[in-house]
């Protein structure tokens, strides 16, 4: 599906089957000479079919066609590798190079550390087997041409300047487009459901990051906000209040996990309440408990920096109390 949003600036809604988040926007800005393309897809059939589609509604030549990918994740980075031509210039964060084609070692080293906090052996080897990340994100390394904070990138009458937003990845960054008050978000904002804040490996305090990142961009001066996922909106500032709200009340349940005793973060997980329609925690399919887990894990390590929880380990499980 292709709609325009404004005069050279597109969406291109690219299809998730099976996935809760039902489809990625891929947006994208034509210039005079090339364009660019914000976000693709995941590496698979159905999202390549959907991509080359609709680029070919809107008439692009992939030769003359840049990318730019707001964080790692396969639904935003997998595809990139088959639209990307030796004439392509791939914008990326830095911090997250060595992530975008993890090895299985990497995925040894994940499933390792989820197991240590409590996810059964069986349900684990399913969850990481099932991966979208492991299945459909980038097959080889691509030549990634680096940003950073204040970068800009110039595309037809739109000049976006790059903002660094970690919190959701180590990397994640937005583009912002100041004089026409558009904010490009990625998965930093959304608004239908909320991102999946988890723990990652080298990344202190991710909980603690991506709030810091929601109040830098939350005085800019924005009119439109374009989400990676389902619908637009106009008001990011209110959007960040509920964000944190949301945070704050898993905070609580996270924390009244604890009043009776210490437990391991595949325990305290149930605690919690989850947008997904399962009639409980043990019908949560293997995936979408490593996702829960996995922000339950943000959450403790927030705690942990405010002194709020401590960890301990125990015949190589890791379990939280109260401090």
């Amino acid at each position: 599906m292709v709609e325009q949003i404004l005069p050279g600036m597109y969406r291109m809604e690219i299809p998730l089957p099976g996935s809760p988040l039902k489809a990625t926007n891929s947006y994208l800005i034509k210039g005079q000479d090339r364009c660019l393309i914000i976000d693709t897809g995941m590496n698979r059939a159905e999202c390549r079919q959907e991509m080359l589609s609709c680029l070919k509604t809107l008439n692009v030549d992939l030769n003359k066609a840049d990318f730019f990918i707001t964080h790692l994740h396969a639904d935003h980075l997998g595809l990139v590798e088959d639209l990307a031509t030796d004439a392509s210039k791939v914008y990326f964060n830095r911090k997250e190079v060595s992530l975008a084609t993890p090895g299985e070692e990497y995925w040894r080293q994940l499933g390792e550390m989820f197991k240590s906090h409590g996810f059964p052996e069986g349900e684990l080897q399913k969850a990481m087997e099932r991966h979208p990340g492991r299945i459909y994100s980038l097959k080889r390394p691509v030549d990634f041409c680096l940003l950073g904070e204040g970068d800009i990138i110039d595309v037809g009458d739109y000049s976006f300047r790059c903002i660094e937003t970690p919190g959701h990845t180590p990397g994640h960054m937005c583009l912002y487009e100041g004089d026409k008050k558009i904010l490009v978000c990625g998965d930093h904002i959304l608004f239908d459901i909320t991102p999946n804040i988890t723990t990652w490996r080298g990344m202190e305090n991710p909980l603690g990051q991506y709030l810091a990142s929601l109040d830098k961009v939350y005085s800019l001066d924005v009119n439109l906000v374009l989400p990676g996922h389902r619908r637009a909106w106009n008001s990011h500032r209110e959007r960040i209040a509920e964000l944190k709200e949301h945070h704050q009340t898993r905070l609580v349940e996270v924390r009244n996990a604890l009043e009776d005793g210490e437990k391991a973060a595949f325990v305290i997980a149930p605690w919690v309440t989850w947008d997904i329609k399962c009639s409980s925690w043990e019908t949560f399919p293997p995936t979408q408990k490593i996702f829960a887990v996995g922000e339950t894990l943000a959450h403790l390590e927030y705690f942990e920096e405010q002194g709020v929880v401590r960890r301990r380990t125990e015949q190589g499980k890791v379990l939280f109390s109260l401090c």
